[in-house]
């Protein structure tokens, strides 16, 4: 069966909306592809009887096996162009995802191979996503949401679970960025603000910044926690 770098492209997002949408509502498909409501139907049609996708009339769409298998290619393409862009020609990790999109397309398997010796075999992205291995396999990371973690716990952020442009950059300048230690003070209830410490300084984040990051604990505290859907309205 001959696959097409759409239907990879596809995917591949539908795959990172899956992580947090099951099954993937197509209007959300639709605006992270960029493409007309007909070209995504198309698509959905295709992958669906090719095998690659469930679709569930007015629910959304789902992987199948084989269809986060044919994700992979184009996951760790993208990931290694953000650390190439970042890394190695100097943009800010703000503008990774939207420049990755255009930049990938005109890459080949010898340039993606090429990237990845210039940029040290990395094995996670500017905002800390892992990156698939060249036969596909996808690294399972231990960590968890800052909002299920107890107050008064030791953390190192893991991954920054967001591409909005003016989010990134907020969040830099905090220094909450992937690989960095810091120490959860307090969660206030009613989705209230969190307080950290991060290299002696305190920073208090409210609870839709702080659901972007998601962090490994190092020394489980005994406090509250948030949990996402704790007084949903």
């Amino acid at each position: 069966m001959s696959i097409s770098s759409a239907m990879r492209r596809y995917a591949a997002e539908i795959y990172r909306l899956q992580q947090d949408h099951i099954p993937v509502p197509v209007s959300l498909l639709g605006e992270h592809v960029g493409a007309s409501v007909q070209a995504v139907s198309q698509m959905i049609r295709r992958l669906n009887e090719s095998g690659f996708i469930i679709h569930e009339p007015y629910r959304g769409v789902r992987l199948t096996e084989s269809g986060e298998k044919i994700a992979m290619p184009a996951l760790r393409r993208h990931r290694l162009t953000e650390v190439f862009l970042v890394k190695i020609m100097g943009y800010d990790w703000a503008s990774a995802h939207e420049l990755a999109d255009t930049f990938e397309q005109g890459l080949n398997d010898e340039l993606e191979n090429r990237i990845d010796v210039l940029t040290g075999y990395p094995t996670r992205c500017p905002h800390g996503e892992p990156i698939p291995s060249r036969d596909g396999i996808m690294p399972v990371l231990s960590d968890l949401s800052l909002l299920e973690v107890p107050s008064g716990s030791d953390c190192i952020i893991s991954r920054v679970r967001t591409h909005n442009p003016e989010k990134l950059r907020y969040i830099a300048k905090l220094g909450l960025i992937p690989g960095e230690p810091f120490h959860l003070l307090s969660c206030a209830p009613f989705k209230g603000p969190l307080r950290l410490q991060l290299k002696r300084h305190d920073h208090v984040i409210g609870y839709e910044l702080a659901a972007s990051l998601w962090v490994e604990i190092t020394q489980r505290g005994e406090g509250n926690k948030l949990l996402p859907n704790q007084n949903n309205s």
